[in-house]
């Protein structure tokens, strides 16, 4: 697995060449072409084992509006994993393999990395919870611990706020709801999608829902985090194939996700870090 990780040194050297190299650029293309532009710049940086600089082009594709490139999923979680973020990496990679198919480009690689991630899961004794009822409430660490600290080099971020926006971002992308989650067609993006921002004391939670016309509707709610316990609940209905992140204010359904509970538990974990952050704003 060595091979896989590499090590810190090589990531921050990449970061600080990424953010040399990218810094005041301007979105000047098409989005459709800067989309292009940037996966190509993703791949280089991959082939070339330049992380910093592949982490740096994901996260400006992940600001860019529209359905992303499948292979945009597999390069996130080639980054992911040599970051040793194993959750976001594996749940990039089943997203690929889901959209792209045995015919996919990297196909075959993605299902050995799959191996792999279960593999360094058992190694690093981080075994998948028991089959009984699965833990509702997300376990809040201090905001400046070494998990944010990881998030913010994995994200080239400034602050705790700005690398765990980015992140729940990351996994809410790869979360969309979808009405038939037996087939994935990649021509169409996901009935119910979020994202979220922060300024000042408040998170903007945006709403994204597709209907069957085609018509989008977006919605947005602003969350004020004074007061609010950022302890976040989640839950996972197979019956309804759907998970459900709670809202911390009064405990209605905040967030409406495919149904997997890894990615549903971290993505309440992550809402809590970001409240928690945002009440405390040290470093923003």
């Amino acid at each position: 697995m060595a091979v896989l990780f590499g090590t810190g040194r090589q990531l921050a050297r990449g970061a600080v060449l990424a953010s040399v190299l990218l810094a005041g650029q301007a979105l000047a293309l098409a989005p459709e072409h800067e989309t292009r532009r940037l996966m190509l710049a993703t791949e280089e940086a991959v082939v070339a084992e330049k992380w910093g600089e592949a982490a740096e082009y994901l996260n400006r594709l992940q600001q860019l509006e529209g359905e992303k490139p499948v292979d945009y999923y597999f390069f996130r979680g080639r980054v992911m994993l040599q970051s040793s973020h194993l959750n976001e990496a594996q749940s990039a990679l089943e997203t690929y393999v889901t959209r792209a198919g045995a015919k996919g480009a990297h196909y075959q690689e993605s299902l050995k990395l799959i191996t792999d991630i279960e593999k360094a899961r058992k190694e690093s004794a981080l075994a998948p919870q028991g089959a009984g009822e699965p833990e509702r409430v997300a376990v809040i660490e201090p905001a400046g611990d070494s998990r944010v600290a990881s998030l913010r080099k994995l994200y080239l971020a400034d602050s705790d706020r700005e690398a765990l926006t980015l992140h729940i971002n990351s996994l809410l992308e790869l979360s969309g709801w979808r009405r038939d989650q037996t087939v994935v067609r990649l021509d169409r993006p996901a009935e119910v999608e979020y994202r979220l921002s922060s300024q000042g004391s408040e998170i903007q939670i945006q709403e994204i829902r597709r209907g069957d016309d085609g018509r989008v509707r977006r919605s947005t709610e602003p969350m004020s985090v004074f007061g609010i316990n950022p302890r976040v609940e989640w839950r996972c209905e197979p019956a309804t194939s759907t998970c459900w992140v709670y809202d911390p204010r009064d405990g209605s359904r905040l967030f409406q996700l495919a149904l997997n509970r890894d990615q549903a538990q971290e993505i309440a974990d992550t809402l809590g870090h970001l409240i928690r952050t945002v009440q405390a704003p040290s470093d923003s």
